[in-house]
């Protein structure tokens, strides 16, 4: 039998999701009255033989909605100045286009129905979206409503730590604290420590002779 193409691969090995990671920076905890201020998303790809990797960066800095309220010691943590004449920030509704587009098209290439978030606490970052999703009235959100993958929990099966910073450096991966609570260096050391997770069970899936290293999905 040969093998499956790397698209259906992709729809099988998630039950028909695509793996996307997210991370936002905020003005604060609350998804409904703090601003969404920046957003970055990888979605996560497969080679034809089963290993994922983290696939291109899409990111956008987000104008606060009217009437957010922003919390200082947010923005002393993010390192984030709204009023930077180069911030280059958008409306929210277009933030999430940008953001949206894609993640809908790596859907469509890998054959999946929708899209899953995958974040560190992942909770957090999928409260914000569908918070923006909501107030903009968006109607094409490929993520699913409240699924999620949380490498919190990957991460403290595989290596005992659950901080991203620890985890990531428990991992073997390289972490530079200078550019963290950034949304892109976020996502990209979240998306590679996923990825290292997911492959690494692939590994030990195939040794005690599972199909083509993927567990079965039920």
């Amino acid at each position: 039998m040969n093998a499956p193409a790397p698209a259906s691969r992709m729809a099988a090995r998630f039950r028909g999701f695509l793996p996307v990671v997210v991370d936002v920076e905020t003005g604060g905890f609350d998804a409904e009255r703090h601003a969404l201020l920046e957003i970055a998303a990888i979605p996560i790809e497969m080679d034809a033989d089963g290993t994922v990797r983290p696939g291109e960066t899409a990111t956008t800095h987000v104008v606060p909605f009217a009437g957010a309220q922003i919390d200082p010691k947010a923005l002393e943590v993010t390192g984030i100045d709204i009023d930077h004449p180069f911030r280059d920030a958008v409306e929210e509704r277009a933030a999430l286009d940008r953001i949206f587009k894609p993640i809908r098209e790596a859907v469509k290439r890998h054959g999946c129905q929708r899209a899953i978030l995958v974040g560190h606490n992942a909770n957090f970052d999928l409260g914000f979206v569908n918070a923006a999703v909501r107030r903009t009235a968006h109607k094409r959100n490929p993520f699913h409503p409240f699924s999620c993958f949380d490498t919190v929990t990957l991460a403290g099966l595989a290596y005992g730590q659950t901080v991203l910073s620890r985890a990531v450096q428990a991992a073997g991966l390289p972490w530079n604290g200078d550019e963290a609570h950034s949304a892109v260096y976020d996502t990209e050391r979240t998306a590679e420590l996923f990825c290292l997770i997911v492959n690494r069970w692939q590994r030990l899936s195939a040794l005690e002779g599972g199909p083509s290293g993927i567990a079965p999905i039920v």
